[in-house]
């Protein structure tokens, strides 16, 4: 009689210390920010199971059971013990939802946000899968040597089926990852030149500058050279002035420092002598190369901000100067 009270008490003990467990928890959530919130609650229904089960385990001591009975009621426990360990991680994995919002306001991606969902569903049912194996195995005493032989089919089977969409799926979460570029950006890849409208789970669509949209797999994007036009620090530009081929030495020599007073004028010298890696850098001027037909200066800097707008006033403008002072000097230009 006294053994079946203390089985009574010491279940009753538990399950007091259980809610105790739970209501102290769910307190020290409220003091703690978003994750650490996640960590207590998450653990407060598993703790409850958890602490009913020690005081079930430990008023069972005083019972004397046949051998059978004894291992009934071991594996009851060892089943609770993992009911509760599983329901604990099952609870975590909803932290990931936490987790790629956070990233997705990092990185402006609307990606990160549509792939959550796919990534929690896909870690619950492996989770359930390996605590279901897990229980059949420890508490039931079974082989599951087949079991994981036919998923291991399964798998394959349907890792082979959707082989396509698997590739663009982990593409997906590679552009995540590696943060190469994000919505708004121009980039040229696969032979594309455009700005990124939309990252999705299967493509990435771009539009180009004639206004059509095109949508590149993700998993071409990943083995693809990528180049982000709008993270250079500046846009360089290059272009040349074919002199006529009888042009003086003196001409040629006028037509450098015209150039170079043009794109030293205040209006247009500000914003073609940024600093790259820690080094202002300054436009370059040069008698380049004799053609058959003329004689080339070669001019060269580097525009910044990079705003592609800007950049195209900004060059209509020298261009302008220059053929004024041309003109004004009675420089001529070679014939195309």
């Amino acid at each position: 009689m006294t053994a079946w009270i203390i089985l009574l008490l010491s279940i009753f003990v538990g399950i007091v210390a259980g809610k105790t467990c739970s209501i102290l928890l769910q307190r020290a959530a409220s003091h703690g920010g978003k994750t650490p919130i996640k960590f207590f609650l998450d653990l407060a229904g598993p703790a409850n199971l958890a602490l009913i089960t020690i005081g079930l385990q430990i008023g069972l001591l005083y019972i004397s059971m046949s051998p059978l009975l004894k291992t009934f009621f071991f594996k009851v426990q060892v089943l609770l013990y993992s009911i509760a360990a599983f329901w604990y991680a099952y609870n975590l994995i909803s932290i990931v939802d936490t987790l790629f919002h956070q990233f997705g306001r990092k990185t402006d991606s609307s990606l990160a946000i549509h792939v959550a969902p796919l990534v929690r569903r896909t870690l619950r049912i492996f989770l359930i899968v390996i605590g279901v194996m897990f229980v059949v195995q420890s508490v039931f005493e079974k082989d599951i040597s087949a079991w994981l032989a036919g998923l291991g089919i399964a798998g394959l089977a349907v890792s082979l089926a959707a082989q396509d969409s698997l590739k663009n799926l982990f593409g997906s979460i590679t552009i995540i990852m590696d943060r190469s570029f994000k919505i708004g950006e121009r980039i040229i890849c696969s032979g594309c030149d455009g700005v990124i409208e939309d990252i999705g789970l299967r493509t990435t669509r771009v539009r180009t500058a004639g206004g059509h949209v095109i949508s590149i797999p993700n998993a071409s994007i990943v083995n693809s050279p990528i180049e982000n036009l709008s993270r250079r620090p500046a846009i360089r530009r290059n272009f040349s002035l074919a002199l006529k081929l009888d042009t003086p030495a003196e001409k040629v020599k006028l037509g450098l420092k015209i150039v170079n007073d043009i794109l030293a004028e205040e209006g247009i010298r500000e914003p073609i002598h940024p600093t790259i890696t820690g080094k202002i850098t300054s436009p370059q001027v040069v008698f380049s190369e004799y053609k058959t037909n003329c004689l080339i200066l070669e001019v060269t800097y580097w525009f910044a901000p990079p705003n592609n707008d800007q950049y195209a006033a900004h060059a209509e403008k020298i261009n302008l100067r220059i053929l004024e002072e041309f003109n004004r000097a009675g420089i001529n230009l070679a014939n195309s």
